[in-house]
């Protein structure tokens, strides 16, 4: 007869969890117990609360987080308000059908009504017809998310934000996914190349692919838009490195995924999964409003979970995508709670409601864009000529610094540079405008270039040192 595990023991590995709100992997785990454990015993008494229904499982093997069950985490918010960064979490205010779903929610998966991919559920939705948002959310939300680029071209106001956006977006959308790296961790790590000490190498990984993924929607903002070629490479890149089958990365799913410690069973007939994917694309790409269409994806994409894995994550970057194109501010999901997200995905999945989703779309955007129009001041009205040539102007800078060219090899390459890709009416701003910026580049200003801090002292050393 096996020996029946101490009831304290099991306490110290569940206090041991509740101490991270973001989920704790063994490794957490076994550094948080008072006394050393073996691994093996450890995975032996993780198994036996997962059984009892005493802890959730997110992800398997070492990307595997454990998490209180959320009944006994509402317990636990009701007592004290999780902590973001220092700070206490704020309410998101949910409708009362919000709350149904989350009381729903809060039953044991065994509890909770088996239920599979339900086809109707996108049938049923006629763009332009049928609307997730009501009239009023979508004037509001367009009120708020309004900027002063809409007469630009596509993925200018990105481009103007693109430093912030990309720390805010790559934090957030990670964290939402269980990932420990911090906001300031995150800035290093984007900014300068620096990995946090301490961390996995896969929650470096999936932070650099939200850096990438968010680069490729804004710099192809013009060629973008709810298509094969934009949302598979989309994956491509959130998911590079991160698959057991590499080759999966980009490609839709050819094989049967479980959703831990839900009640839904996902689709598992590959053509099923084409040509719904092709229907949700279609569906987005006629919707008008870019509201409607960016929460329409939100829904629609991870419920048929295309890929093996990382459709949240896809789903996140693609309601981007109608904002980007049209110059609204862009959404970030700052400050959004895991556990109220996690519940919103799950009430789409097992009820087919959209409620509790709803509700948090609309609030992260009144957030993002309150964030974005605050940054938006700071930084004033933009020089509409140095946007035209903001890419040319990073290239050329960054050339110039990486090739530790001095200053008669950099005037001279500035203006070889100017007459082969400027039009001639404007090559004399040009060239003083790039000359100016080389000038003025600076310890304190540098990584707006992508410049590591070795490149720059390297070419500061040369640069200085042929002062005449």
């Amino acid at each position: 007869m096996a020996r029946r595990i101490p009831e304290e023991v099991l306490k110290a590995i569940e206090d041991a969890v509740r101490h991270r709100a973001e989920g704790a992997n063994a490794r957490d785990i076994a550094s948080a117990l008072p006394a050393d454990l073996p691994l093996r015993t450890l995975q032996y008494r993780l198994k036996y609360l997962l059984d009892a229904d005493r802890l959730v499982k997110e992800g398997e093997g070492r990307w595997a987080k454990y998490s209180l069950p959320p009944a006994v985490l509402q317990g636990d918010l009701a007592a004290r308000p999780i902590e973001v960064e220092g700070e206490a979490e704020i309410a998101i205010p949910l409708s009362p059908a919000s709350g149904d779903i989350r009381k729903y929610l809060r039953q044991p998966p065994a509890n909770r009504k088996p239920t599979g991919y339900n086809p109707a559920f996108l049938d049923s939705y006629r763009p332009n017809a049928s609307f997730y948002l009501s009239e009023r959310e979508r004037v509001h939300l367009a009120k708020a998310g309004k900027s002063n680029f809409d007469r630009q071209l596509a993925g200018t106001y990105a481009k103007q934000i693109l430093n912030r956006l990309l720390i805010d977006l790559a934090w957030n959308s990670s964290r939402l996914e269980g990932n420990t790296y911090s906001l300031l961790d995150t800035r290093r790590l984007i900014e300068f190349g620096e990995e946090a000490a301490g961390r996995d190498h896969l929650e470096t990984q999936m932070i650099l692919n939200h850096k990438d993924a968010i680069t490729f929607l804004v710099e192809a903002a013009n060629e973008i838009g709810f298509n094969r070629y934009t949302v598979l490479n989309l994956h491509a890149i959130l998911a590079h490195n991160l698959l057991p089958d590499e080759a999966a990365a980009g490609r839709l799913r050819h094989i049967a995924v479980g959703i831990e410690r839900s009640a839904f069973h996902p689709l598992e007939i590959p053509q099923l999964i084409e040509e719904y994917f092709d229907q949700i694309l279609a569906t987005a790409a006629a919707i008008e409003d870019p509201f409607e269409q960016a929460f329409f994806v939100m829904v629609q994409l991870p419920y048929l979970q295309p890929f093996d894995d990382v459709n949240k994550r896809v789903s996140r970057l693609s309601a981007n995508i109608p904002f980007i194109r049209s110059n609204l501010s862009p959404l970030s999901f700052t400050d959004v709670p895991r556990s109220i997200y996690t519940d919103a995905v799950l009430g789409v999945y097992e009820l087919n409601r959209t409620d509790l989703l709803k509700d948090v779309f609309i609030w992260a955007y009144e957030r993002s864009a309150a964030r974005y129009a605050a940054v938006r001041q700071s930084l004033g009205e933009p020089d509409p000529f140095r946007l035209q040539y903001r890419d040319a102007l990073r290239t050329i800078v960054s050339a110039m610094v990486r090739e530790r060219m001095n200053r008669k090899t950099a005037a001279a390459h500035i203006a070889t540079w100017t007459q082969k890709n400027v039009h001639p009416d404007e090559q004399v701003r040009f060239r003083e405008m790039a000359e100016s910026e080389l000038l003025g580049l600076h310890e304190g200003n540098f990584a707006r270039y992508q410049l590591r801090p070795a490149e720059f002292a390297a070419w500061r050393k040369v640069w200085t040192g042929s002062a005449s």
